[in-house]
């Protein structure tokens, strides 16, 4: 299988094609049960990494002439589904939305959260960290994350937190990362979500969905107030 996988939920946007059938053992990232080596692809096909990109579909054009591949042989199509940019995310995920329409392709969508921890994981990174990602108003999204060699445990669920809390999380020395961190805390690591790594969680998933099933990662209720109807001039 050929896996196309878009993230655009940061301001570095990256995407990536990996193949399935390339594999091997590798301790970088564990399997469904969080114990163990789990199978993934040898190399990564093409990856395309850029900062602040508004051409997705060049991007993806790029990543498919690296690999020698056209469009019609993509079987598989990951999203990066934030929290984090709306324009990005909405982009990413109208693409797939668009390319579901035109071929018939399977779709996932992957938290980019989720995908923050796997990359820091596979840097080294271990121990309790805190994923932040932010979500305007003064607040952050934020979930903790125990990652060791072999494992990645999810601690503490996505949730929104004020500000200042992350403030308390820092100066009581948690380990902070995000891919925005200079903005906030100097002394937290920046990591962003990476379209390989995204494509490499993908690998371990079944949950294929009809692209209207793809919805972007907010913890908010979205509200609507109805416009008044037009005034009627004399």
């Amino acid at each position: 299988m050929k896996i196309l996988a878009l993230e655009f939920s940061s301001p570095q946007r990256s995407v990536a094609i990996l193949r399935r059938d390339e594999l091997r053992e590798s301790p970088s990232f564990p399997n469904k049960s969080g114990t163990g080596e789990t199978r993934l692809p040898e190399s990564i096909v093409s990856e395309i990494i850029e900062s602040g990109s508004n051409a997705p579909l060049t991007m993806i054009d790029e990543v498919l002439r690296e690999a020698k591949l056209e469009r019609e042989q993509i079987d598989c199509l990951a999203v990066g589904l934030g929290p984090g940019s709306y324009t990005g995310i909405r982009a990413a995920i109208s693409l797939a939305q668009g390319w579901q329409l035109a071929r018939p392709i399977k779709l996932l969508g992957v938290s980019s959260v989720k995908c923050i921890a796997a990359q820091a994981q596979a840097d080294g990174a271990t121990g309790l960290i805190d994923v932040i990602v932010d979500a305007q108003r003064e607040e952050l999204y934020l979930a903790t994350y125990e990652l060791s060699r072999n494992s990645r445990r999810e601690i503490n669920p996505l949730k929104i937190v004020p500000l200042a809390e992350a403030r308390r999380r820092a100066e009581a020395g948690n380990v902070l990362i995000g891919p925005e961190m200079p903005r906030w805390f100097p002394s937290g690591k920046t990591v962003f979500p990476r379209a390989a790594t995204l494509g490499r969680l993908a690998l371990d998933l079944t949950h294929f969905v009809p692209g209207e099933k793809l919805e972007p990662i907010y913890l908010r209720e979205t509200t609507f107030v109805k416009a008044p109807p037009p005034r009627i001039l004399p």
